[in-house]
C-alpha cells in the first residue's frame, strides 16, 4: 500500500491483518496495528506463527473495525492498465468519498492482487468483495450500496471467502438476495466437477443470519459457455490466449 499523508504517521509502519474468522462468515475478521518500522518484522511473526506474543503488540492496536478499507490497483510497474485506468479510480474515490463527514471510509493506493486483465480493479475489506472493469458512474452504488444491487453484477469479481466455481453461482445469489445478503454468514462447497477440462461443477451455498434465525442454501450448476481471448496483461507486445467463460445454468434454493 502507498502511504496517505493524511492517514501516516511518521516513523511508523501501519500493518493489516485480515484473517477468515469461521467456516461460516460474512465478512474477514480484521486487526490493524500502528508500529515503529522496527517492531514490523515481529508483529508478522506474531500474527501469522506466534499468536501468544500478540499481547506484546497492544498499545500498537487501533480500533477501525468500523472503517471500511478500499484498496485500488495502481501498481503500473508490473501492468500499465492498472496505472492508467486504476489511479482516476482512486482519485475520484478519495477526493469524494474519504471527507472528514465518513470517518468509515478509507482509500488505499495499492499494488497488485492479481487479476491484471481486470483493470480497473479494486478489493473491498473487510468485506473481502473483488471488483473490476470499473467505471467511474458505478463507484457511488459500490461504495453507498443505495441502488440495485443488479447494476453491479457486471463489475464484480468475486467474493474471497469462496473458491472460483462458487464464486460464480455466489453473484448469481446476491443478485436475487438484494443488500440483505452481504449481512448473512455463508460457506460454500463444490458437490462435483470436471476436474480434467474445468467445464462444469456442480456447487452449494450454505447461508444463515448471525442470529441463526435464517438458515437456507441454494444449488448451482456452473457451466463453460464459450471463451473469448483475452491478454492477461498489458503493455509492450501482449499476447492473447484463450480463456474459458462460464454461466450459472441452473439456481434452486433449498427449503
Amino acid at each position: 500500500m502507498a502511504p496517505d499523508k493524511e492517514y501516516s504517521h511518521p516513523d511508523y509502519t501501519r500493518v493489516f491483518y485480515y484473517r477468515r474468522p469461521a467456516k461460516f462468515f460474512a465478512q474477514f475478521e480484521k486487526h490493524e496495528f500502528i508500529v515503529p518500522h522496527g517492531l514490523v518484522g515481529s508483529l508478522a511473526l506474531a500474527l501469522v506463527k506466534n499468536p501468544e506474543e500478540l499481547p506484546n503488540f497492544s498499545q500498537y492496536r487501533q480500533q477501525t473495525n468500523h472503517i471500511r478499507e478500499i484498496l485500488v490497483c495502481n501498481h503500473g510497474n508490473v501492468d500499465v492498465a492498472c496505472s492508467r485506468f486504476g489511479y482516476p479510480i482512486y482519485k475520484k474515490l478519495r477526493s469524494e468519498y474519504a471527507a472528514a463527514t465518513d470517518s468509515n471510509l478509507r482509500f488505499w493506493r495499492c499494488s497488485h492482487f492479481g487479476g491484471h486483465e481486470f483493470a480497473p480493479t479494486l478489493v473491498d475489506l473487510p468485506q473481502g468483495q473483488y471488483w473490476g472493469h470499473l467505471k467511474p458512474e458505478i463507484l457511488d452504488l459500490l461504495v453507498r450500496r443505495n441502488g440495485s444491487v443488479k447494476e453491479l453484477y457486471p463489475y464484480y469479481r468475486g467474493w474471497g471467502g469462496l473458491s472460483f466455481f462458487e464464486q460464480i453461482a455466489e453473484r448469481e445469489i446476491w443478485m436475487q438476495e438484494d443488500w440483505k445478503w452481504l449481512e448473512y454468514h455463508k460457506a460454500g462447497q463444490v458437490l462435483a466437477s470436471d476436474e480434467i477440462n474445468q467445464e462444469w461443477a456442480d456447487v452449494r451455498i450454505d447461508y444463515t443470519t448471525a442470529d441463526g434465525n435464517i438458515r437456507s442454501a441454494y444449488q448451482a450448476k456452473v457451466e463453460m459457455k464459450g471463451s473469448v481471448m483475452t491478454a492477461w496483461k498489458s503493455g509492450e507486445n501482449p499476447t492473447l490466449e484463450e480463456v474459458k467463460q462460464y454461466h450459472v445454468s441452473s439456481l434452486v434454493k433449498l427449503a
